[in-house]
């Protein structure tokens, strides 16, 4: 078995605009492969990631404190402390997290840990592909890299 107290972990800080927001990665600071746990704070007025969803890995929240909206396939459904929602691995799987209330929002972000995964964010016209550790993962990578949609090409082009 291994342990760790978030208290223990530093934030790392995500800035980008509207996108705003502090993780701690708690599966990777106990080792863990198979599946991964964040411990994720939005703060009033901020977004997590990008809408997107996986091909390979299943998610889950688990909404500690706090409230906001969980934009999905379904439109948009609210979120309060003690909610939990599960995210299939398609397009049903689709979300992005918004804090619209007057408080931090802290949450449990949860997923498999399935490689190669795409990840396709539909808003921004592009998919991400991960070979030999999954989104979230540390591990080394043998391929990934972030492509456009449009950019489709024939199998025997050069």
């Amino acid at each position: 078995m291994d342990k760790i107290n978030d208290a223990a972990l530093e934030w790392d800080e995500y800035d980008h605009g509207a996108t705003a927001f502090r993780r701690k990665e708690l599966s990777n600071a106990v080792g863990a492969s198979e599946l991964g746990c964040s411990l994720y704070e939005l703060p009033p007025g901020m977004r997590s990631w990008p809408y997107h969803y996986h091909t390979a890995n299943e998610e889950a929240l688990y909404v500690l404190a706090g409230a906001g909206r969980l934009r999905c396939t379904d439109g948009e459904q609210s979120l309060t402390a003690g909610d939990y929602v599960t995210l299939p691995a398609d397009e049903r799987g689709g979300h992005r997290v918004v804090n619209d209330g007057d408080d931090p929002l802290r949450y449990l972000a949860l997923s498999t840990m399935n490689e190669p995964d795409v990840t396709v964010y539909p808003e921004m016209n592009k998919f991400g592909v991960f070979v030999g550790s999954p989104p979230g993962g540390r591990g080394e990578r043998s391929f990934h890299g972030y492509y456009r949609i449009d950019d489709e090409t024939e199998y025997w082009d050069p």
